[in-house]
Parts: C-alpha cells; structure tokens; sequence
C-alpha cells in the first residue's frame, strides 16, 4: 500500500528535486574556473607621459614607464625611465631601466644604465649594467638585498645633534 502512493502522489515531485541539484552542480565549478583566470593576466605598465609633471611620490607594485617629470621618489616593480624623462628623488625598484635622468639615490636588484641615461647619486643594486656613453656621479655599492637597506643613513644624523649639545652645556655656564 505504501508503494501505491508513493508512486502517485510523489512521483512529479521526486522528478522536480532531481533536476534542481543536477543544474547546482555544473553552476558551482563554471564559477571556479572563471576566477582563476584573470589572476594570471599581468596588468600593463602605467605610463606617464612626457608632458607630464608630477610632485610627490609614486608607489605600485606594478611597472611604471616615465617620461616625464617626476619630482619625489619611486617606488616600483619594473621602472623604465625614458630618454626624457627626468627624475628628483629616490628610485627603488626590482628591475630599473635608466634612459633619462636621475637626480638622486637608486637602488634595485636588476640596474641598467643605458647609453642615453644621466645618473647623479649613489646606485646601491644586486646586478648592474652601465652601457658605454652612460653618464654617472656617484658611487656604486653591491648589496644582496639593495631594497631593505634604508637603516644605514638614520644613526649618523642622530649622532650630530647629540654632539651639538655637549659644547652647548658648558658655553651657558661660563656666561
């Protein structure tokens, strides 16, 4: 007897659930696939144009081509700084290609200095290239991690004003 309504009255019903979990199951793994894919596409390198002049600092962890002016310092992840470019600042980045000028410290893992670029400051890098008819003043320093290395430069302005104190003490009590 059970069989008997079973059959009549929850036949259409059992059909109706059947497709539903069915259609949910091809939905959830086409929405995992389509996420996976854009991640793997590298967005283009920002590009500032020639006629541009920006003061402050940049920072991305993408790539940045400069051909402009930028006063302040850089921070990327590949940086190529075109022929006209001039740069007022520090420029840290992974990978840099220096076409133009630099006014300022850099520090990269990859530095490439090409026969076009003009470089005033200290270069602190991982590798370096300087093509012949390169322009640079400064000073050169291999590091295993040129990126990190910022400490270096705070204790010695922290050690002046401490002696600038000392010969100021006995000048107020002779008076």
């Amino acid at each position: 007897m059970f069989s008997k309504s079973k059959i009549n009255e929850p036949g259409p019903k059992a059909e109706d659930n059947a497709p539903k979990p069915a259609a949910e199951a091809p939905r959830a793994p086409s929405g995992d696939f389509k996420p996976s894919t854009p991640p793997k596409a590298k967005p283009p390198a920002s590009v500032l144009s020639s006629d541009l002049h920006i003061t402050g600092n940049l920072k991305t962890t993408g790539d940045i081509q400069v051909e402009g002016t930028v006063e302040g310092d850089i921070r990327a992840h590949l940086l190529t700084i075109g022929e006209s470019a001039t740069i007022k600042g520090e420029v840290v980045a992974d990978d840099g290609v220096i076409n133009g000028r630099i006014v300022g410290r850099v520090r990269g893992l990859k530095v490439r200095l090409t026969a076009t670029a003009r470089v005033e400051g200290d270069i602190i890098h991982k590798t370096i290239a300087i093509e012949s008819g390169a322009h640079f003043e400064g000073s050169v320093q291999r590091q295993d991690d040129p990126l990190s290395s910022r400490g270096k430069g705070a204790p010695a302005p922290a050690a002046a004003p401490a002696q600038q104190q000392a010969p100021a003490a006995p000048q107020g009590q002779g008076s």
